[in-house]
């Protein structure tokens, strides 16, 4: 990556763009770091790790690499855009109309873009507004009393938070548009390694880190940094396995030309439905943290005090529901991405057929076949990274008698990182084959 990395620059166009797309992530840091008016979060930030466990909340800060735990200009980050996009995909397959618009080419798609970004503003809109009422909820967090003054300090926090939101979406199409790579993406990612320092001295920090405890969690620190560098090389080769399905197309004679007759394959990737299943699982699963967060549930309160502990992430009773929630998610999404008949039908439209097995129905049972084993290949995998930091925790909390070790770092985090360099990596190497061959034909 590295090596890819530096010859790009070596190219005046490429190194412009990467520059561009430097610049902008640097304006998203930078505006993460301001908080908007009327809040005063402190240094400590809004709330405490042990408040945010296992909550809506924590998913929503390390989206953001810290923002909204500060209350700054961009704390709703990129979550409303992707939570758009996803809604969009559901709809396009659920709405005619949609999936009229995303089969109509450019344009269609362009229409779809348009819909998306409003979509966009409406959720970060309801998620600020939401914010804003929790702000007000903590007395001490707002700066202004009296009921114009309260107004007008609603108007203003709710607006900074719907504008950040707008802005950081038009900094992800500038880089699309100039600069190199997924621009979502990339800030997505700038976030999430932003807050990799703090990993860093939760480990090995010389007064608060596990390290300085010695003994056994000196070993433990040491542990899992390895297995954080183990689980990237993980996900590589997680991310590039796939299943190849033969096709063998036969030959046509076109006028005085003759087409098919060679062997070729469908790439079925075993993680097809990338990191989704997992924010969503995660996402469900926080909803009741979330609700109890608001309630205030305390000890003492019988079957609803023990009903929500279920849901704690230190619960082995939330470790399983996660990791059934995953596989189900990845059925899920793979079955909206995927249609075996259609796959089908278009192998036979192009006098193609699988070797050993006829077209028609036979083949679309054969795809469905193989989908469902890699579906569920890709959904164990992707399991081993999501539920390693929870039974990390869960294992050397019974074993450290309560005291576990707890990284900030979750698997959703880890499967981000690697999935968006990997992808940056290949975009990078894409512009460069295709200049290489530009001169080439020039």
């Amino acid at each position: 990556m590295l090596k890819t990395l530096a010859n790009a620059w070596k190219i005046a166009d490429l190194r412009k763009k990467m520059l561009f797309t430097a610049l902008i992530l640097l304006i998203f840091r930078v505006g993460a770091a301001i908080p908007v008016p009327f809040v005063n979060a402190g240094a400590d930030g809004i709330f405490t790790d042990a408040a945010m466990s296992g909550t809506f909340m924590e998913y929503l800060n390390m989206m953001t690499g810290d923002a909204f735990n500060y209350g700054t200009i961009f704390a709703m980050s990129v979550t409303p855009y992707i939570n758009s996009s996803i809604i969009m995909q559901l709809l396009t397959v659920a709405i005619p109309p949609l999936e009229r618009l995303a089969k109509d080419g450019e344009e269609g798609r362009k229409k779809i873009a348009t819909i998306t970004r409003y979509v966009t503003v409406a959720l970060g809109l309801l998620q600020s507004t939401a914010y804003y009422f929790y702000l007000r909820g903590n007395g001490n967090l707002m700066s202004v009393t009296g009921t114009f003054a309260e107004i007008f300090q609603a108007v203003v926090i709710i607006l900074c938070f719907t504008a950040g939101t707008a802005f950081i979406m038009w900094l992800g199409e500038q880089i699309n548009d100039k600069g190199v790579g997924n621009g979502i993406s990339l800030i997505l990612f700038a976030g999430i390694v932003s807050r990799i320092p703090t990993i860093i001295a939760q480990l090995f920090g010389s007064e608060t880190g596990y390290f300085s405890r010695g003994g056994v969690y000196a070993v433990l620190s040491v542990v899992v940094a390895v297995c954080l560098l183990l689980m990237v090389a993980y996900i590589v080769w997680m991310d590039n396995a796939e299943r190849r399905i033969p096709v063998q197309y036969a030959k046509r004679v076109v006028g005085r030309k003759m087409y098919g007759g060679q062997s070729t394959h469908i790439p079925i990737k075993v993680n097809m439905s990338g990191v989704l299943p997992v924010i969503f699982a995660s996402s469900i699963l926080s909803l009741p943290p979330t609700i109890n967060l608001f309630v205030g549930a305390s000890a003492g309160d019988g079957w609803y005090d023990h009903f929500f502990k279920y849901f704690s992430s230190n619960s082995w009773v939330y470790a399983i529901l996660y990791f059934v929630l995953i596989i189900f998610f990845a059925y899920f999404y793979a079955s909206i991405q995927y249609n075996p008949i259609e796959m089908a039908n278009n192998i036979r439209k192009n006098s193609g057929a699988i070797p050993g097995i006829r077209p028609g129905k036979p083949t679309s049972d054969y795809i469905s076949k193989v989908l469902s084993r890699i579906i569920l290949l890709g959904a164990l995998l992707l399991s081993v990274v999501a539920l390693f930091p929870i039974l990390f925790q869960l294992i050397t909390s019974a074993a450290l008698d309560g005291d576990g070790m707890q990284i900030s770092l979750g698997g959703t985090s880890i499967i981000i990182l690697v999935g968006v360099a990997l992808e940056t990596v290949k975009q990078i190497e894409s512009q460069m084959m295709m200049r290489h061959y530009k001169g080439f034909l020039d």
